[in-house]
């Protein structure tokens, strides 16, 4: 089954834990970068069986700990998981080495080439790290565990610009480590999800397994071939309203809320208007005729147009698609959500690639 000319996915944004039936038959997945579970919810609605987690913040590992219960959990930095000598033989065995490496100094919101190449400590486990190398350790670990398919998720930002040299650089070490590599950029909100979330997926396939799948990209190059088109039907705001409020804006935003017209589609459109200032432009203003904008993890910055007031609990969730159940302990909603991959997104991407891929095997 293709996706390429659909109205509904096959997965729905509104569900919960307690009712889910994840069959865990289409082949094993290991999650490294797993965060709150955002990939990993994905993988499991689409019935894989997700073994384990790597994840560096221990807040985070214990929400994933908490939700999926893994067999396999590791709390600390890939650069010391990838030392280890002692891995489950499971782990030489997978369908897919999942990934999403921090991604904030591509982001275009981001300060870009200014932090690139730069160790900084990081609240998120409190080590030094360099982020635009992570995705090369990614590939390290690839290398050394030998699963039939990769896949790392990314902010489009990384197509941008400077940044493009990152890209030709993953796939020179995907060559070199024996994987055929292949990027989409996907939005979110054409697969099901009442958001509008741009990610670029790249996804590789093990070079003795990728032969019939190849297919001729120009004279002199072959990729494995994936179909990856979706046009769901858009999911507006007013689908997911829940009439409670559990947040408040923040002061900076008040006043400014105050002098929102139709017109406005962001803070920014307000103050550059009353104030004649440039800023605000990550505050969006949520209509109940609009998809809800990219969910992000560093506040609840969004403010519904018609009521003074940041998306609730469970309009974050449904927003994310991700189970009204969730247990994200004692950490915002926002942060978690903000920070993942959608779970409808993820279990779209993962019923493809078993369709079109793994079943083929």
């Amino acid at each position: 089954m293709l996706l390429d000319d659909i109205s509904i996915s096959p997965f729905s944004y509104k569900w919960t834990l307690k009712n889910a039936l994840f069959k865990k038959n289409k082949g094993k997945v290991f999650s490294c970068f797993s965060g709150g579970g955002g990939s990993s919810l994905g993988y499991k609605l689409a019935d894989f069986d997700v073994i384990g987690c790597l994840e560096i913040d221990p807040k985070m590992t214990d929400i994933y700990q908490a939700n999926l219960q893994p067999k396999y959990c590791y709390n600390m930095a890939i650069q010391d998981f990838i030392k280890k000598n002692d891995f489950p033989d499971e782990l030489f065995n997978l369908d897919i080495l999942d990934g999403s490496p921090p991604c904030s100094t591509f982001s275009v919101s981001g300060n870009r080439e200014s932090d690139w190449g730069k160790m900084r400590t990081f609240k998120e486990g409190g080590k030094k790290q360099i982020l635009d190398t992570l995705f090369f350790d990614f590939l390290d670990l690839a290398s050394i565990l030998q699963p039939k398919i990769i896949v790392a998720e990314n902010v489009p930002g990384l197509l941008i610009g400077n940044a493009k040299k990152y890209v030709y650089k993953i796939y020179e070490k995907a060559e070199k480590i024996g994987y055929e590599l292949i990027h989409f950029v996907l939005d979110a909100q054409h697969m099901g999800v009442p958001q509008r979330r741009k990610r670029v997926f790249f996804i590789g396939m093990r070079k003795n397994f990728s032969t019939p799948f190849l297919k001729r990209i120009n004279l002199f190059e072959y990729k494995p071939f994936l179909t990856l088109n979706f046009s769901c039907k858009p999911i507006y705001f007013s689908e997911i309203f829940h009439d409670y409020q559990d947040a408040v804006l923040q002061n900076s935003l008040l006043n400014l809320y105050t002098y929102r017209k139709n017109t406005d589609k962001s803070f920014a459109d307000i103050n550059q208007r009353i104030n004649k200032k440039n800023s605000f432009f990550n505050h969006q203003l949520i209509k109940f005729s609009s998809i809800p904008p990219t969910i992000l993890a560093d506040s609840n910055k969004h403010a519904l147009y018609d009521y003074c007031r940041p998306m609730n609990k469970t309009e974050l969730c449904l927003s994310g698609s991700w189970p009204l159940d969730y247990d994200f302990k004692n950490v915002k909603p926002v942060y978690v959500i903000g920070m993942s991959v959608p779970p409808v997104m993820m279990a779209n991407i993962a019923n493809q690639i078993y369709h079109q891929w793994i079943a083929k095997l």
